[in-house]
């Protein structure tokens, strides 16, 4: 899939005005993150940790959280 950003400048905009409205698309759809996560190749198995250990530390933090609330 193939996602392009892209704005319609007018004459009377500024061209850093422009730019930035640019950035914050681009990071808002996650292109940059989604290219540096493709940039090398990953291994399945290294894929299928990096997963099993992101989810560990979300249940670490809400068991964390939890406890505070009592």
């Amino acid at each position: 899939m193939i996602c392009l950003a892209h704005i319609i400048v007018d004459d009377s905009e500024m061209l850093e005005k422009a730019i930035k409205r640019f950035k914050r698309m681009v990071e808002k759809e996650g292109i940059i993150r989604e290219y540096k996560k493709r940039e090398y190749y990953e291994k399945p198995s290294t894929i299928l940790n990096r997963k099993k250990k992101a989810i560990r530390r979300k249940l670490l933090k809400k068991s964390r959280k939890g406890k505070a609330d009592y």
